[in-house]
């Protein structure tokens, strides 16, 4: 990506923001590192190519601006088309709940978890007060902030959040089956898994099961091996239908119980009870005696290191050798000297910005991709459109995308196969799991699937 005078190209989008590396990669696209050039605020870059089959960015923004002003939502500086992208133009924040998790060494402490427990709630409740529901609740999707917002858990990517009520009349979307798993295998709920319609319990089931993870180390349905991708998302929901709450929550405080027994309860339509479920792990939190000094894992992590680097480098006798560099801000420049649009020079130099396979995950990443088990799927016509619906504000382009979703279930309806990820009818019937209704608290006792019911 250079001159002819071996001078690096500095590519701008909006007239405003200059791009840099490229630090991850979304669901949809490519994101990069930005800089405002007015400012000098960095700000992260999301790239979609105006080719894409299904394109989601313009209506990703669009979200963005309806939860705007949110405690741990993104601001959103700027969307508009660049050459051959769809640009859109947030928050530049700091490593994933994941890229933690690892540096952690893939267990936080109960600490931690109730920490994060207590501000994931709010994101969710938050986004539920505004009418949408994410449906791609994990790790990779809650980010930490930087600088003063460096306690704040953010979250992102709303490429597959869907509206679920009204907002003038909040009349809830109407229950269906047989809908196409929507999120990612390793946490969706046991009732998507099985094709029901998602809703705000769903949003909740996949929050428990990211605590679970974050505490346990790892998931039961984790790892499991198949010849196919269809057959390996039926293994994870077989496996997590057939794991009992007790069994996934054994040694654990019964409050993450008691979550489950929660969520899980939940009819189609109901607003969950957020006061409950804060409270559960809130009073879990002081009767365990910890206090809310924002000191996560990864900082006393950051301290300790601190300290071995103060205290002195390794040597041959052999002393410690100071653990790596945490998920932190990088010194790597950014920026260029010749100035040059976007357009047509994009598609030639984005290859050369990308991080180099097997090389360290750039830890200012604004998304990075979840391991193979736990990425987001979607069905096999090409990459189905999920979402399409918008605020009363958007004119013709929300007419346009309800016509684009309209066409792509059609297409759906008449292709062949079952789409991957797909539960067969036979095993909906066989497999389907309601929990029954109970009242926040209640024992939830020996509840085993029970048949058919619409809520």
């Amino acid at each position: 990506m250079s001159s002819q005078r071996d001078s690096p190209l500095e590519l701008r989008v909006g007239k405003k923001f200059r791009l840099g590396r490229k630090v991850g990669s979304g669901s949809f696209g490519d994101i990069y590192l930005g800089t405002n050039m007015t400012s000098g605020e960095e700000v992260a870059v999301k790239l979609e190519s105006v080719k894409s089959k299904h394109p989601q960015l313009l209506y990703e923004s669009k979200i963005y601006k309806i939860l705007n002003g949110g405690l741990g939502i993104p601001n959103l500086h700027w969307f508009g088309v660049e050459g051959e992208y769809n640009v859109m133009v947030i928050d530049f924040l700091g490593p994933s709940l994941e890229n933690l998790f690892d540096y952690c060494g893939r267990r936080f402490q109960l600490k931690t978890v109730l920490m994060i427990a207590d501000q994931l709630i709010c994101r969710l409740e938050y986004c539920h007060s505004k009418n949408f529901i994410h449906r791609d609740v994990k790790p990779d999707n809650f980010l930490i902030g930087l600088g003063k917002r460096a306690q704040i858990c953010h979250v992102i990517d709303f490429g597959l959040a869907k509206k679920y009520r009204d907002p003038k009349t909040h009349q809830h979307i109407p229950y269906r089956e047989n809908k196409n798993l929507t999120g990612t295998a390793r946490y969706v709920s046991i009732n998507t898994h099985i094709g029901i319609e998602q809703s705000r319990r769903d949003d909740l089931e996949s929050l428990g099961y990211v605590f679970m993870y974050f505490i346990r180390g790892s998931l039961p349905w984790q790892g499991l091996k198949a010849n196919t991708k269809k057959q390996k998302y039926e293994r994870i929901m077989e496996k997590k239908m057939n794991t009992p709450i007790e069994v996934l929550c054994k040694g654990y405080p019964a409050e993450f119980r008691a979550y489950f027994e929660y969520t899980r309860a939940l009819r189609f339509d109901d607003k969950p009870d957020y006061a409950y479920l804060k409270r559960l792990f809130k009073e879990l939190f002081f009767r365990k005696g910890f206090q809310f000094d924002a000191m996560f894992d990864w900082t006393v992590l950051n301290l300790q290191n601190g300290r071995r680097e103060r205290d002195g480098s390794a040597s041959a006798s052999g002393a410690p050798v100071p653990a790596p560099a945490p998920p932190a801000i990088s010194s790597a420049p950014v920026g260029a000297q010749m100035s040059t649009p976007l357009g047509a020079s994009m598609g030639a130099s984005m290859g050369g910005m990308g991080v180099m396979s097997g090389s360290p995950m750039d830890p200012r990443s604004a998304r990075l991709d979840s391991r193979q088990d736990s990425r987001e799927y979607r069905t096999a016509s090409s990459n189905r459109l999920y979402v399409r619906e918008d605020s009363k504000d958007s004119g013709d382009v929300n007419l346009q995308m309800q016509e684009m979703q309209r066409m792509q279930d059609l297409r759906l309806q008449q292709g062949n196969g079952i789409p991957s990820g797909y539960a067969s009818a036979g095993m909906r019937d066989e497999r389907l799991y309601v929990a029954p209704r109970m009242a926040p608290g209640a024992d939830y006792g020996d509840a085993k699937m029970n048949q058919r019911q619409r809520y």
